[in-house]
């Protein structure tokens, strides 16, 4: 089984969303599991107090160190002997998330500890003394961490098998190999004027298969070259595609 931990000022409505849906049915099977634990029941003040006011001065309060660490720790006690734990702080300064470190955390741990900060940070101290990575979902700032840990633990639980019913549910999809997903249809087979791609229903699986694979490449060299420019593309089947595709582009060109 695969733990997640998250940290919070707000268990229910963190809990409440991870159980729902796909994630909801892969707990209930047994394959993973999210727990959510309320940061203030570890304070050591009567009115449960979290935050302070910063050293140096400035704006907003500062969550404490302490509250923070004797969460964690009481955490780390459920630890089964042998589990491989990583505690990582939802920051808008740490590493932007990529699939690859879904992928990362799936494989190197048995259970993350995803702390969630709010008002204007945590005591850096924590960091140091208990966090062991930094992860940001974007070039932007929440108001808490409780959105990018609900991503971070819905990106990685996916990948932890039986959650989803195929591998072939996440590997076929965008960012699992540096593309972008191919265009999806379903029925019914035209609507409002617009058809089906007629290859999607000659039930020829390998033209469908290469079909796919061309409007991934398409579409993630217009929509994001900065992921198709590390690309390497080493296949005789690949190389075919982009040449094809190089003379559709030019001629839409001219």
């Amino acid at each position: 089984m695969y733990n997640i931990d998250i940290m919070t000022l707000f268990p229910d409505t963190v809990g409440d969303m991870l159980c729902e849906s796909v994630l909801g049915r892969g707990q209930e099977r047994g394959y993973i599991r999210v727990n959510t634990w309320q940061i203030r029941d570890y304070t050591t003040n009567k009115q449960n107090q979290v935050d302070d006011y910063p050293y140096g001065g400035g704006r907003g309060c500062v969550m404490q160190a302490q509250p923070l660490c004797d969460c964690r720790r009481h955490i780390l006690e459920t630890v089964s002997p042998g589990e491989r734990v990583r505690t990582i702080y939802m920051s808008p300064c740490g590493k932007v998330f990529t699939q690859e470190d879904a992928k990362r955390l799936r494989q190197d741990y048995d259970r993350l500890i995803l702390v969630c900060g709010h008002y204007e940070g945590v005591d850096e101290r924590f960091i140091e003394a208990c966090v062991d990575e930094e992860l940001s979902i974007g070039d932007f700032v929440l108001t808490g961490g409780e959105i990018p840990a609900m991503a971070v633990a819905d990106a990685v639980c996916r990948l932890v098998p039986g959650v989803l019913p195929d591998e072939e549910c996440y590997t076929e999809e965008s960012h699992w190999d540096g593309l972008l997903e191919y265009p999806q249809y379903s029925r019914p087979e035209v609507w409002e004027g617009r058809a089906v791609p007629e290859i999607l229903l000659s039930g020829h699986h390998a033209n469908i298969a290469k079909w796919r694979r061309k409007q991934s490449i398409i579409r993630t060299r217009l929509r994001r070259p900065d992921m198709y420019e590390k690309l390497e593309f080493t296949t005789k089947q690949d190389k075919k595609l982009l040449a094809e595709i190089e003379e559709e582009l030019n001629e839409k060109q001219n």
